[in-house]
């Protein structure tokens, strides 16, 4: 695997870019717009774009979590320390999602519940999925070797995440653990402390499965194969998708039913199969716009922003839903709160940029390296 890594790395930024670009839009849109706007065409469209961003960044975690695993894996690291090494970043990630909480909790001082503080958000479940699928990348390692393990590692991770989609609407609903506390229940299926599963959480059941979908494709792009034929696979990776898509269509609409009730926005296994199919297919639009497109262009917004995907998460919040929006909370028109998106999406590009270029000078001045000694 040679020349393809500087693809893998673009790809992924820039899709994590992309997730970054339709948050800002459906974050800004559904804190700004006025009761009238909310009503429009335009706004359903924008929440229907919302529906991408979470899935992508679970699902790009799990490439990513692939991809360190296989560099680890060359360097000659155990399955131990392999699972340690993402275990550890899982955790970094929850920690960081703890403290996130806090400091809107103390910036919202005095309106914001105490509850809030337990709250299972996006960075939550990214934080918790990693864990899983180190806990997951040790089973595999442990269990499989050779030159098969990473078709039998993709295979494994593909059933896991079949399996959280499965049981998602049971865990909803016939089979809810109110026995649990709710700060623990709320990690299975977003009670809260509500009484029953909140749809804008993010619990384990379903959305793990996104980063387990990509932890398998990631296993698939591991493999030599994929690394000799990568057109190709991202090619049939995007072929598949559209046909997951039909698959998942034609689930939602058969005259039979697999379940009492379930909710198709939120935990319905063919919506599921439907979003997979579709971040498939823009899994190789990224590849081939950074292989062949604008990508690979001298500066790409969207690999800035996918470079610090999650410092301009943290900041872009406060300055859309906290104490420091830029516009009153739903009192402005359309154009108003577009004005409001550019004037978010240029500030954290900024933002971005500042912060790479100040990452970069701190690690590669070269006046801070001591002189080499003359012989």
């Amino acid at each position: 695997m040679t020349g393809s890594a500087p693809n893998r790395i673009a790809y992924v930024d820039w899709l994590r870019g992309l997730a970054c670009v339709l948050m800002f839009q459906t974050h800004c849109f559904d804190a700004w717009l006025s009761p009238d706007a909310r009503k429009t065409t335009f706004f359903m469209w924008s929440q229907i774009l919302g529906t991408l961003p979470a899935p992508l960044f679970l699902f790009l975690a799990g490439i990513s979590v692939a991809l360190v695993t296989d560099k680890l894996r060359r360097k000659g690291s155990s399955a131990a320390q392999i699972a340690g090494a993402i275990i550890r970043r899982g955790a970094e990630i929850l920690a960081l999602a703890f403290l996130f909480r806090l400091q809107e909790y103390v910036i919202a001082w005095g309106w914001a519940p105490g509850a809030d503080l337990l709250r299972v958000d996006i960075l939550n479940e990214i934080g918790v999925s990693i864990m899983l699928m180190g806990l997951a990348s040790w089973i595999i390692f442990s269990n499989y070797h050779g030159q098969h393990l990473w078709r039998f590692g993709s295979a494994t991770s593909a059933v896991i995440a079949l399996t959280i989609s499965l049981l998602s609407p049971l865990l909803w609903t016939s089979w809810s653990s109110h026995w649990m506390p709710w700060p623990i229940e709320s990690y299975i299926n977003g009670v809260h402390n509500l009484g029953e599963p909140q749809a804008w959480l993010f619990p384990i059941f379903p959305w793990s499965a996104f980063a387990f979908i990509g932890l398998a494709v990631g296993f698939l792009l591991a493999t030599d194969w994929a690394a000799e034929a990568s057109a190709r696979v991202f090619a049939f990776a995007a072929i598949a998708g559209i046909a997951l898509m039909l698959v998942g269509h034609w689930l939602e609409t058969a005259p039979y039913r697999l379940y009492a009730a379930d909710d198709f926005w939120h935990t319905s296994p063919s919506f599921f199969l439907i979003r997979v199919g579709l971040l498939l297919v823009i899994l190789g639009i990224g590849y081939a716009w950074c292989r062949w497109g604008g990508g690979r262009w001298r500066f790409s917004p969207l690999i800035q922003l996918g470079k610090t995907s999650l410092l301009v998460y943290w900041v872009h919040i406060e300055f859309v839903y906290g104490r420091f929006s830029i516009l009153p909370r739903r009192a402005v028109d359309i154009r108003t709160a577009s004005l409001g998106l550019l004037i978010i999406f240029l500030a954290m590009l900024l933002l971005s940029t500042l912060r790479t270029r100040f990452k970069s000078e701190l690690t590669f001045r070269p006046w801070l390296q001591k002189p080499a000694r003359a012989n």
